[in-house]
């Protein structure tokens, strides 16, 4: 009776490896169908604006950048977006990384449901990790909204353009340029953020107002794109 129950026991583990096996198989088919990359943390290092994180993806082994949060060696996270940097010199680190990718939208969550595919085959970037802040930022003399610029994107594309808004993310120093995520308070449909491109410094929290020409889908490859972005921005006194 003790044999029966001992082979019945491994029978069933046997059947519960291989069943998870075939939803690791199923995730991996999805994700890489979706664009999307799975990576655990090998290796944590912080410094004052970003976390340099060694990841494992499956047999590659590589270095990625993101704006600082907590991780923790041996965390899997999830992302899609990401822009490659070479030879890039890390001052606070004092260490150049022969290639190294910036992503801004790590997850802890997959974006890719089970036994969902992206819609048509689409790649379809992820939006970054962004919440609606609870501000109410008054309109620059001469300038628009954010609600105004999605309201009608066809109308000021190509224009340049006078936005107000407060500064939620700074990511210094990709592509040779800085990069804004500005608020203010509007959102016409999903769409309450606008991605800005500078040379100027700014620091998280700082109201500003900008002015910069509008640009719409940008693709800067590895499957990072902007349906519309503020280029070149520059501050003006705020108005």
């Amino acid at each position: 009776m003790l044999k029966k129950l001992l082979l019945f026991s491994a029978v069933l583990l046997i059947f519960a490896g291989c069943g998870k096996n075939e939803e690791e198989k199923k995730e991996a088919e999805q994700l890489a169908a979706s664009g999307v990359h799975k990576v655990t943390v090998k290796e944590v290092q912080q410094v004052s604006q970003y976390t340099y994180l060694r990841v494992e993806e499956g047999e590659k082994d590589y270095w990625m950048a993101v704006t600082r949060r907590e991780v923790k060696e041996g965390q899997t996270f999830y992302y899609r977006g990401a822009m490659e940097m070479k030879n890039f010199t890390s001052p606070e680190l004092k260490k150049t990384f022969e290639t190294i990718l910036f992503v801004e939208d790590l997850s802890e969550q997959s974006p890719v449901a089970p036994q969902q595919s992206t819609p048509m085959g689409k790649n379809q970037p992820m939006k970054p990790d962004l919440y609606k802040a609870e501000i109410k930022i008054e309109k620059a003399a001469g300038g628009i909204t954010i609600a105004e610029l999605y309201s009608d994107l066809k109308k000021y594309s190509g224009k340049e353009i006078t936005i107000k808004g407060k500064i939620l993310r700074v990511n210094n120093g990709i592509m040779k340029r800085n990069w804004l995520h500005i608020q203010d308070g509007t959102s016409a449909g999903a769409n309450f953020d606008l991605t800005v491109t500078t040379d100027q410094e700014f620091h998280e929290g700082d109201v500003v107002t900008l002015k910069g020409k509008v640009a719409l889908d940008q693709d800067f490859g590895y499957g990072y794109s902007y349906p519309v972005l503020l280029e070149n921005a520059v501050a003006l006194k705020n108005l």
